[in-house]
């Protein structure tokens, strides 16, 4: 194949990478992780479904194949001096344990939002910590004025072509269980690109055949838009769920290696990984991050999409570093990325007897959730999960025995507003609040967070509502209702947009 990419270190051709690969020693601390059919999920979709089992590496992720192979590649004058890179996840144990296993000094830039349990976990690595800055971005620069005034090779979670052949080293593992003649689609989750980039160097060196497809949150998709404009961009900002690849945009060296040679880009919802999570452990019993659980929702959105049959589809389980707590949020999400749960708001009569009457209504169909509050004197409204069994058909007939029952309703089953925040907070908007603007916030989780929030939001507008959710994330996510008189709309925007926080107007949001 003909040369694919520029770099800083000159011209990298694709043999060069497959020959990084095959050459690499990643082997002294990674392990030769397993391929897994999944039977329920292959019978499912009539199509061979596989997951390589990278949550079995040492530290639950194949973070650790790149960090190893680049850090084993410097010399011994390098690694004296010490290593460090930043990140808030699987980079930071993969380059803590493979620095442990050579004895090399290594330290680790994290914000400051890293939950307890990602920073206690690169210390017993070995690892110094350093707690910088509220985002990625600013541990990032912060790790490289570091690396210039302490003389520390800095390891890039993606964006360096020993590290993308470290990562491809999973492409030679599955070639070696299924041979590549057999393989049909590889769906690969992108953040930065360094693995997506390691496995397409191999795989369409040994079989331009098999398609590569990319897959992405769809609120943190850099590569697609990359791909759309034909050169990187910055996202404005990204999703926060899927953390392991919420990056705002594509690395150099990776973009430049699948640009041409990408086969498509599978995008997935929040709802569709969390049921992708369920569907792993159904299978294997493994529970599975958010990222790690990228590649089978694709594959199910894409097999339906494409109405593949009999096809050899191969995903990567690339992680498993998920906090305990935000399985909650994502099993309640799992019903819904699976079909199987529909959520109403419904506006019933406040009369005596109508509560009755309506929960009659319903008696044939399974509740999942059932949320009743006071409107008015003429008005009650109602917020209710049902169970479905085929989500088209039996939405349709939700709505059909709503209208003719002649009850007002909305679907809320898409509407993140509702799922995150109105499900526990059920009475809709107050009519006597005047000037009334609604808001969804996401801000840096750390101690003192919340009054730090309540502090930049200020006094000058009254806080009219207010709801507040975290998930062990590096995330917190707040509803808040403001009244803003017409008058001081402008001034309340501009102070909205100097407290740097990522924010989504939902006055309007039914």
């Amino acid at each position: 194949m003909d040369i694919i990419c520029y770099s800083d270190n000159g011209v990298v051709i694709m043999e060069d990478l497959v020959k990084n690969i095959l050459s690499s020693n990643v082997y002294d601390v990674v392990k030769n992780t397993s391929l897994d059919k999944l039977d329920k999920m292959s019978t499912l979709l009539s199509n061979d479904i596989y997951l390589k089992r990278e949550d079995l590496q040492p530290v639950h992720s194949f973070k650790i194949r790149g960090a190893y192979n680049k850090i084993s590649k410097l010399s011994e004058s390098v690694l004296k001096k010490g290593i460090i890179a930043a990140s808030a996840g699987n980079h930071a144990q993969g380059v803590a344990y493979s620095a442990q296993q050579k004895g090399v000094k290594s330290t680790i830039v994290m914000p400051q939002t890293t939950p307890d349990i990602k920073v206690d976990s690169v210390k017993k690595l070995g690892a110094k910590v350093v707690l910088h800055g509220d985002s990625y971005d600013e541990a990032y620069e912060h790790a490289l004025l570091l690396s210039k005034k302490e003389s520390l090779t800095f390891i890039h979670p993606f964006d360096d072509a020993d590290v993308i052949a470290g990562q491809g080293t999973i492409a030679k593992e599955i070639c070696d269980v299924l041979h590549q003649d057999a393989i049909d689609y590889v769906f690969v989750p992108v953040g930065g690109g360094g693995l997506v980039a390691g496995i397409l160097a191999y795989m369409k060196y040994v079989n331009p055949k098999i398609k590569i497809i990319a897959v992405e949150h769809e609120g943190s998709a850099c590569l697609n838009e990359a791909l759309t404009h034909k050169k990187r961009k910055t996202l404005d900002h990204v999703d926060i769920f899927a953390d392991g690849v919420a990056v705002k945009q594509i690395g150099k060296l990776p973009y430049d290696i699948v640009k041409d040679h990408i086969d498509g880009v599978q995008l997935v919802t929040t709802d569709e990984i969390c049921a992708a999570i369920k569907d792993i452990y159904d299978d294997t019993r493994a529970i599975s991050e958010p990222a790690g659980a990228m590649s089978l929702a694709a594959i199910k959105k894409y097999v339906e999409r494409y109405h593949l049959k009999n096809k050899c589809c191969v995903g990567l389980l690339c992680g498993a570093n998920v906090n305990f707590h935000r399985l909650r949020h994502i099993s309640e999400r799992a019903e819904i990325g699976e079909k199987k749960e529909g959520l109403f708001a419904i506006k019933i009569p406040e009369r005596k007897g109508e509560f009755l009457r309506f929960c009659k209504v319903l008696k044939k169909w399974p509740v999942t959730e059932f949320n009743y509050r006071f409107a008015n004197t003429s008005d009650a409204h109602i917020f209710v999960g049902l169970q479905l069994k085929d989500a088209k058909k039996d939405g349709k007939g939700f709505e059909t025995l709503f209208k003719m029952k002649g009850y007002s309703f909305s679907d809320l089953t898409d509407n993140d507003c509702a799922k995150l925040h109105v499900r526990y907070m059920v009475g809709g908007k107050a009519i006597s609040i005047e000037h009334e603007r609604v808001f969804r916030f996401q801000f840096p989780e750390r101690p003192g967070a919340l009054l730090q929030f309540l502090e930049l939001l200020g006094t000058k507008w009254n806080i009219s509502l207010f709801h507040y959710r975290n998930h062990g994330a590096a995330f917190g996510r707040v509803l808040v209702g403001v009244q803003v008189p017409p008058v001081t709309e402008s001034m309340f925007f501009e102070y909205l947009d100097s407290l740097g926080y990522t924010y989504f107007d939902e006055t309007d949001n039914v």
